[in-house]
């Protein structure tokens, strides 16, 4: 017996369950199909160390899910400015919300405390049917729609099935679309610390010889960190005992937040380029990792996803007719939507990792000037700005 759905969404994290719930008020019928059991909400003392930069226009998305305003407020923090350096002492850079007329530029907030509330949300809904923990086993297509088998013989039918399921998606691979790898060379290396000064509300990245470190405000006297570093330094960084791996990272920083003591301890991601096309076939579609993957420099690519979500479900909002949801010409309005944003992120963050990359010293002094020189350009300032929230 097969169950019948307009849309299956193939990956629970973030992007999916939010695609799930963005579907839910359009009237769809929505499979859910996550291979982990649900994420469990943090104790109080408890702080995750994958944390994630929210945009104004993704934090917007999750209110309209129901999941953003559910969320423990004591466990979001508010970036009121963003304090850039190269690799010289002159050259900085400094955003600021109330120069650009905002509340706040981005908030920051836990992965699992994100992940929980729209887990909340997606197991009220008597709409969104939940196949977790499942499998998938199988995927055809047949003239008018797909088939879905999961690994315990439940068989799933839908016009549209959706991958949101991660950078080695399995959906991706099954429907044949090509993705083209480069990897850095790097890993982001990723820890919280208790700091000795307030943060203020400000995120503070440097631009140096050993890579990208930002260290991002959470609540209280404490920041989230993500070095994006050469893998044999990153290495270095995750055998270090906690106080000396707190050491090498106020060090990096100038001790800008005074000396740093370790609250969780690190992990490591390997970081790599990924250039996904198509992103959409008939009856299919990919989002979040599934469909880009571009070096988290910038803190956009959790935002590239839920765009992804926004984009896709104005799309399904509205396909004209009685037409099929997985019709290949309506989701090709989708893949267009998406390409110059998915491309506008590719080539800056690309370019600026091979910028920074370079030892060069007029390379070097080049991009100081540069970093300087948009520091003093208010309207380039603005604009930047104005993308980064969306």
């Amino acid at each position: 017996m097969s169950t019948q759905f307009d849309v299956i969404v193939v990956g629970g994290g973030l992007v999916g369950a939010s695609l799930a719930l963005a579907l839910e008020p359009l009237g769809y019928s929505v499979a859910l199909v996550e291979p982990h059991a649900p994420p469990a909400l943090p104790g109080a003392d408890a702080w995750d160390s994958r944390i994630y930069s929210i945009s104004p226009g993704s934090a917007a998305l999750l209110a309209a899910c129901g999941a953003w305003d559910n969320m423990p407020q004591d466990r979001i923090t508010r970036v009121e400015a963003m304090q850039i350096y190269g690799d010289a002492v002159t050259s900085s850079l400094r955003f600021s919300a109330y120069d650009a007329g905002l509340r706040e530029l981005a908030y920051i907030a836990e992965n699992s405390v994100l992940h929980h509330a729209l887990w909340r949300e997606l197991q009220q809904s008597p709409s969104i049917r939940v196949y977790c923990p499942a499998r998938c086993a199988s995927l055809a297509w047949q003239e008018r729609a797909v088939s879905l088998t999961l690994a315990d013989g439940d068989e799933l039918t839908g016009e549209l099935v959706v991958g949101a399921d991660g950078a080695d998606s399995w959906v991706r691979e099954q429907a044949g679309i090509a993705a083209a790898r480069r990897p850095y060379g790097e890993t982001g290396v990723v820890a919280n610390f208790a700091t000795l000064r307030p943060h203020r509300g400000v995120a503070y990245q440097w631009f140096g010889r050993k890579g990208v470190l930002a260290l991002l405000p959470l609540p209280g006297n404490r920041v989230s960190m993500v070095w994006s570093t050469p893998e044999q330094h990153a290495e270095e960084l995750m055998s270090m005992t906690p106080d000396t791996l707190a050491d090498a990272a106020a060090e990096a920083s100038g001790y800008v937040l005074g000396s740093l003591e370790l609250i969780t301890p690190p992990a490591g991601f390997p970081l790599r380029l990924q250039r996904v096309s198509p992103l959409v076939g008939a009856h299919v579609a990919l989002v979040g990792d599934a469909a880009h993957n571009v070096h988290p420099l910038a803190g956009q690519g959790v935002n590239l996803g839920f765009r992804d979500v926004r984009d896709l479900a104005a799309v399904l909002a509205a396909p004209g007719g009685h037409v099929n949801c997985g019709d290949y010409q309506l989701l090709r309005r989708y893949e267009r939507a998406r390409a110059e944003d998915i491309a506008t992120m590719r080539v800056v963050t690309d370019g600026l990792q091979k910028l920074f990359g370079m030892e060069a010293v007029w390379v070097a002094r080049l991009r100081n000037l540069g970093l300087g020189l948009v520091g003093r350009m208010t309207p380039l300032k603005n604009l930047l700005i104005r993308h980064a929230i969306a």
